[in-house]
């Protein structure tokens, strides 16, 4: 994977309605932006109830967004990320349709994770109550099949989103599938969505056990052997992410983006400089994602104190929604539909109340710390929040999942910020020192001050916290340039 500032994006939110489309809009007006692209799920169909999380078939692009061909032609610029969703699939699926048809005498019988598969002997009240679950309730679906029967289904996320056992041949061999055609189509690394709930064990939370670590393993071990590199997407407490990314290639920086906003709301870079003393270095940074903002990154967990200490974390929850006019809180919590508990649904440009120079010292916090930055497509338009999709969708996450046309592309690309945003990026891809050393220098807590340096070549960021003064230096051959 390219050090290089990363997108993530919907093919169909950007502008262009399909991939052919985004390679166009890569190669023309974000040249030299991006040196890899995430597309978040592509598959048939893009529009069920979890924006594509729910595939009904994990092989076949929608058509409406091209083919595999198409991919395999976009890899050929950048590098292409896909989501491996492993934890479950659609229950409009052939394969569970084929269950809820013909029962245990399903071929498919075995792909499917339901109660008495984990608890073969009854669950007992304990045994249900250390089940971790992100959202309220049990993650259990009762489903009637054709015969009458009545039985329930493992579901961690919505009734749709069946989960499958990966440890069944059936499952193996599913998930091994999917591998060979990324492979075959230039994908070059992969996303593992939601792998931190794939392994259910009774007597566990079933999220992050040690089994879990070993099918982490299994599955990363396979896919390197392909030539695809493997991201984890595990939102969890900081040890455990610690921990996490000493046994894979990448996981996701999610602290970060709480951390972002303690260092700008509180001026003080405490909280995000005792983090980046420890943070694991084969990070995707991020500040938004397709999701909502995360807190349980950065919260305490069973007495052990967070990276923000909890009254100061509730504090910036609430400036979030104060920024926001409130409209997060429309989507957040109990608010709206299909909610996590851990996040605040919002843009992060709306969190920082719309304040540009603040958005701009953020991006440049996240470019300069250890990982490889990625950057959201509403990120990337500085977006405000989609109260008309909320409306129409009932659904929180969307109100940072706006469809942008090519028209606001176009007036987007031509405004001050943009020019100062694509200054950055360039920057960040192009300057040597960032494939060198990372500094974090002394100051004051109110001064965020990062250097890196590669033999000759330097970079550094200072900035003022109290008065939002961002200043990028930078070595060019023998001389010092500025960015700002």
């Amino acid at each position: 994977m390219k050090n290089k500032v990363q997108l993530i994006t919907y093919v169909d939110r950007l502008g262009k309605s399909d991939i052919k489309g985004l390679d166009l809009l890569l190669k023309n007006q974000f040249k030299d932006l991006f040196g890899g692209v995430h597309m978040l799920p592509f598959y048939y169909p893009i529009d069920g109830e979890d924006a594509g999380f729910d595939p009904i078939d994990h092989k076949q692009i929608d058509e409406r967004l091209g083919s595999w061909a198409d991919v395999k032609e976009l890899s050929a610029s950048v590098d292409v990320m896909a989501d491996l969703i492993v934890n479950h699939m659609s229950a409009k699926s052939p394969e569970f349709q084929d269950f809820l048809k013909k029962g245990d005498d399903s071929e498919f019988a075995e792909l499917f994770l339901t109660f008495d598969t984990v608890f073969p002997n009854g669950a007992t009240e304990k045994d249900l109550i250390e089940i971790y679950r992100p959202r309220p309730g049990y993650p259990f679906t009762k489903v009637k099949f054709d015969n009458g029967q009545e039985r329930l289904i493992w579901t961690t996320f919505t009734t749709n989103q069946i989960d499958i056992d990966v440890h069944s041949k059936k499952g193996i061999d599913y998930l091994e599938s999917i591998l060979v055609e990324f492979q075959k189509s230039g994908v070059n690394m992969i996303r593992l969505d939601a792998a931190g709930y794939a392994i259910k064990k009774a007597g566990t939370s079933s999220f992050m056990i040690e089994e879990t670590f070993a099918f982490i393993d299994e599955l990363t071990t396979k896919a390197k052997k392909m030539g695809i590199a493997v991201l984890v997407e595990i939102h969890s407490f900081y040890k455990t992410q610690i921990e996490i990314a000493k046994k894979v290639d990448f996981v996701y920086d999610f602290a970060l983006p709480v951390l972002v906003l303690d260092t700008l709301f509180n001026a003080s870079a405490e909280n995000l400089k005792n983090w980046l003393n420890v943070s694991p270095r084969n990070a995707i940074t991020v500040l938004d994602t397709h999701d909502g903002i995360g807190i349980v990154d950065v919260a305490s967990e069973n007495g052990e104190k967070g990276l923000i200490d909890d009254a100061t974390l509730n504090a910036i929850v609430e400036r979030m929604h104060e920024n926001s006019g409130n409209t997060s809180r429309k989507a957040t919590g109990a608010a709206a539909s299909n909610l996590d508990l851990y996040q605040v649904n919002s843009t992060y440009f709306e969190a920082l109340g719309k304040d540009e120079n603040a958005y701009l010292a953020a991006r440049a916090i996240q470019f300069f710390v250890p990982g490889i930055p990625q950057v959201y497509y509403v990120g990337l338009f500085a977006g405000e929040n989609d109260m008309d999709l909320l409306a129409k969708t009932n659904v929180g996450r969307d109100i940072n999942r706006h469809y942008y046309s090519q028209d606001e592309i176009n007036e987007y690309v031509e405004t001050s910020f943009f020019a100062k945003f694509k200054q950055l990026i360039i920057l960040r891809n192009t300057h040597p020192s960032f494939n060198g050393e990372f500094i974090l220098k002394e100051s004051s807590n109110s001064i965020l001050n990062i250097r890196w340096e590669n033999d000759r070549q330097w970079s550094e960021l200072y900035l003022d916290l109290k008065s939002i003064h961002l200043k990028i230096t930078y070595s060019n051959r023998d001389k010092t340039d500025s960015l700002y």
